[in-house]
């Protein structure tokens, strides 16, 4: 995987490129450019400041997972606290019709799931949306397992990210979370709870940032 640090200024040309994305679904990105920027007028979807790099700061951060999601060969993605799409939604758009992921995209907040429906609808992917809170996931019907990746972008800190997790991962699902400077002080503080087998991959969007992989989980 190329890791080297995208240009914060980098536009739509220059982020489908670096992702490998087709022509299609860089058609489906750029609608939801354009629908985030018209819903951010009315709900609070995304920072106000990062409306200006759009592309890096909240499409291609959704597309560095890209690599980790193909080498994993997962058949569903969980995302949790979807909110404006990231990662998540991002990543259902990139792999409709390339790779039969079904995205599951859960967010309580019904302002924003009904942001989340739009999109798909108007991009014609097929995903599920869940209008409820984590702790009422029925995680037994979603089947997660070993072919099930978790994701989730500025949630929670990693205890209790890992909380709400931690029943998919616990069935041996993978989790793919996006976090910023402080993982290591998160980490510390996770460990007194579980017993974590972890990878972490430098952001491609976020200097300080990192890409941390949960491929196995114990409570302590």
């Amino acid at each position: 995987m190329n890791r080297g640090m995208l240009d914060p200024d980098a536009g739509r040309e220059e982020v489908c490129a670096r992702f490998d994305v087709s022509r299609e679904s860089c058609a489906r990105l750029s609608l939801y450019v354009r629908e985030l920027e018209r819903w951010q007028r009315r709900i609070n979807l995304v920072g106000p400041g990062t409306l200006s790099r759009i592309w890096v700061r909240h499409v291609a951060d959704g597309l560095q997972l890209l690599p980790l999601l193909e080498e994993g060969g997962y058949a569903q993605l969980v995302d949790l606290g979807s909110g404006g799409g990231v990662p998540g939604l991002v990543v259902a758009l990139a792999l409709h019709g390339h790779r039969d992921v079904h995205a599951v995209l859960v967010e309580s907040n019904a302002k924003k799931a009904a942001f989340l429906r739009h999109v798909v609808r108007e991009a014609g992917i097929c995903a599920t949306i869940l209008n409820t809170r984590i702790e009422h996931l029925d995680v037994d019907a979603l089947g997660c397992g070993p072919r099930t990746a978790v994701t989730a972008r500025a949630l929670a800190p990693l205890p209790d990210l890992l909380r709400l997790a931690g029943p998919m991962l616990e069935r041996g699902a993978t989790g793919l979370f996006l976090k910023g400077r402080d993982v290591d002080g998160e980490l510390t503080e996770a460990t007194r709870y579980w017993k974590l087998r972890v990878r972490s991959y430098p952001s491609v969007t976020d200097p300080g940032g990192v890409i941390l992989k949960v491929e196995e989980i114990r409570r302590a």
